[in-house]
């Protein structure tokens, strides 16, 4: 994906299909890192090859698949901060909480560094991302807004897909926190906005409002 300015780079990790994005501006080596995913050496590979050093590390949610990377780019990149959500803080540490424990694997990351809360700008890498809760799929879920091109571009996570959503069936998923979200927070953004998504293709808000069959006009919602 491009735009006037930066540029976003993708690393699919097996074997949940997450995206790891990496996002820099023409013109500078410094970039972002958002859910350093199970394959860091490939994002290694990518920042290589781009000549990129990653000055922070974006943590969407806590899950262990958008969380696996952590520890090998701390070790490779120590003074990269980890930003993560206060409320999804404690799930880096706690394979429980991280839901790795679930699947026979105690995940472990290194604690969060700098705690972002909704309405808050972290600026980084020439960025300046507006942090909005989005919690349903994760207590403390966030969205991170780069409101710095046209169009707006949104790192989602796991809260909207291309004609889906994230679930709501873990122990701190709400369909209903969610759906509030995504109306209030995301579908009063340009229909041209850019969803980079935890997972699958990247969408539209346009798109999602008017055919997204659990939060989009197949599923009630009225503008």
């Amino acid at each position: 994906m491009h735009s006037a300015t930066a540029r976003v780079g993708v690393v699919v990790s097996a074997p949940f299909s997450e995206n790891t994005y990496i996002a820099h501006l023409e013109g500078r080596q410094d970039c972002l890192v958002i859910d350093p995913g199970l394959e860091p050496d490939e994002i290694v590979r990518y920042l290589e090859e781009h000549e990129l050093t990653p000055a922070a590390i974006l943590i969407t949610h806590g899950h262990s698949d958008h969380i696996a990377g952590n520890a090998y780019l701390k070790e490779r990149y120590p003074d990269c901060p980890i930003v993560v959500s206060e409320l999804d803080a404690p799930k880096l540490t706690d394979p429980a909480l991280n839901l790795s424990a679930a699947f026979g694997v105690a995940l472990y990351s290194p604690p969060g560094e700098v705690i972002v809360r909704e309405g808050d700008t972290y600026s980084a890498a020439g960025f300046d991302l507006e942090v909005q809760a989005i919690p349903g799929h994760s207590i403390g879920h966030v969205v991170f807004i780069w409101r710095g091109a046209q169009p707006i571009v949104v790192f989602g996570g796991d809260v909207l897909f291309s004609g889906s959503i994230g679930r709501t069936d873990f122990p701190d998923g709400s369909f209903e926190q969610l759906e509030e979200g995504i109306h209030h927070k995301l579908f009063t953004l340009p229909d041209n906005t850019q969803i980079l998504p935890g997972h699958g293709p990247a969408t539209t808000i346009g798109a999602e409002k008017r055919g997204n069959p659990f939060v989009g006009m197949p599923a009630g919602y009225r503008p």
